[in-house]
């Protein structure tokens, strides 16, 4: 499994609904999907520019509840997996 490298902009970090630890949880709870905790991987590290300010990385079946919930996918690459300078925002840890 792979990751997607999805990137956020300063005023898309300005806003609190991009947060993945914020908005996923309660959007799962929402609609009956908690099962999908077990499966959804997500990583954040810092950026290294304004339009790059956020890096998140998704598996893809976080991507796709991503999509689902009408945020934006800036997708700018993919990973084998997320780099160890990253940290678990939500969901499971990495593992082969």
């Amino acid at each position: 499994m792979s990751y997607y490298i999805l990137s956020l902009t300063a005023a898309e970090i300005a806003d609190i609904g991009n947060a993945p630890a914020v908005t996923i949880a309660p959007y799962l709870l929402e609609t009956n999907q908690t099962g999908l905790l077990r499966v959804i991987s997500v990583y954040g590290k810092r950026g290294d520019s304004r339009n790059q300010i956020r890096l998140l990385y998704m598996n893809a079946p976080a991507l796709a509840l991503w999509k689902e919930m009408g945020k934006v996918a800036n997708i700018v690459g993919e990973a084998k997996r997320p780099p160890l300078s990253a940290t678990l925002v939500f969901g499971v840890p990495f593992s082969e």
